[in-house]
């Protein structure tokens, strides 16, 4: 598995939850960054090419294999939003008694065939899943329909410790990356896709650049969209000024460089990234689609509208101004239901007694 909100957030289960007596094994497509985590905390990785790869009969077929050679499963738990009627329907002929479908998201990627298809396979949800969970409201109503109030919202909680804002943190990383102590850090974390939007943030960043010549935009993430990307950025001329740092393992000692998030996403489930960010501290100036579920009530999330670029470099350009304290109290997290540990006790409560108790 790599790097995402979905995935992240079932890492940090993983790694608090009691594994004496729940253990997760994953079914997943490709190889990532975070395997060779998985097998050290006990857990089993198989993998099926993607239907991508390999076709939709031919995927079926395989999920098919793979659940009635795997039927011991107590619990599926699928975090593949539409995708997850194919994954649920094969677990459900294997007779694996607990299905739960997990919405992350707000919308399907792709173009107009691809939504169609998931909206065919998204279908067979509602009668092969147990039991459904989302990162938040709007994530519920758009896969569930009216099923949304039958619905678990599962708090992307975070490791609350680990965000905190370090001055000696913060200088080691800007030196690591050699940066600037003046230069003023942007920074984004997320995949190279069409949701995140990163078109859109390049131009306002070629615009805030005519005004702050020392700032800098540092982008963590992969994905199919990178070489337009990169594109666009040789096509503004911020080749000095941009860097792309692959996917990281570091998210949160990177937060602590920076000096604003942007984050201009089309659509969002809840973004665990923007808790990560709030964690450290960090301005959030973020897309007004995104779920208000994700403000943590400490004065740092501004929404803007996608339409006024300009309106997003003035907002940018009074965060530099701004000399307010990067310290969040971690009880404010919590009182939220965003700590991990809040999270992981629920999950296993729940886990434990859906399939029953280890002896």
């Amino acid at each position: 598995m790599n790097r995402g909100g979905a995935e992240t957030l079932i890492m940090n289960l993983y790694r608090n939850i009691d594994r004496s007596k729940v253990q997760f094994d994953f079914l997943t497509c490709k190889e990532g960054v975070f395997d060779s985590e998985i097998m050290e905390m006990g857990g089993q990785i198989h993998r099926i090419p993607y239907i991508t790869e390999v076709g939709h009969a031919a995927y079926v077929k395989q999920l098919n294999q793979f659940f009635q050679e795997n039927a011991d499963y107590k619990i599926v738990h699928s975090h593949m939003d539409k995708m997850s009627g194919l994954v649920l329907r094969a677990a459900e002929k294997a007779n694996i008694s607990v299905r739960i479908a997990h919405s992350h998201n707000t919308q399907s990627e792709g173009g107009l065939a691809s939504k169609v298809y998931k909206w065919y396979v998204g279908t067979n949800i509602k009668s092969s899943a147990t039991h459904l969970f989302a990162c938040s409201k709007v994530a519920a109503q758009w896969l569930f329909k009216k099923q949304s109030n039958e619905t678990f919202i599962l708090k992307n909680g975070i490791e609350c410790n680990k965000f905190k804002f370090s001055s000696n943190v913060r200088n080691k990383i800007r030196e690591e990356l050699k940066l600037d102590n003046n230069s003023f850090i942007i920074g984004h974390v997320g995949r190279f896709n069409h949701q995140k939007n990163h078109l859109f943030l390049l131009e306002v960043f070629s615009q805030l650049t005519k005004i702050i010549p020392n700032a800098k935009l540092l982008l963590a993430g992969g994905g199919i969209l990178q070489s337009n990307i990169e594109e666009k950025i040789k096509e503004l001329h911020l080749e000095e000024k941009v860097s792309i740092l692959g996917v990281r393992e570091d998210i949160h000692l990177l937060l602590q460089a920076f000096d604003a998030f942007v984050f201009p996403s089309f659509h969002e489930g809840l973004p665990v990234t923007l808790i990560e960010a709030q964690g450290a501290g960090l301005p959030c100036i973020i897309s007004d689609v995104i779920t208000k579920e994700v403000d943590m009530g400490v004065g740092l999330v501004q929404y803007l509208p996608l339409n006024d670029k300009n309106e997003w470099v003035k907002t940018i350009l009074k965060v530099t101004s701004s000399s307010s304290s990067r310290k969040v109290s971690e009880e404010r997290l919590s009182q939220k239901g965003y700590n991990i540990r809040k999270t992981t006790e629920f999950i296993q409560k729940s886990y434990m007694e859906m399939g029953g108790t280890v002896s």
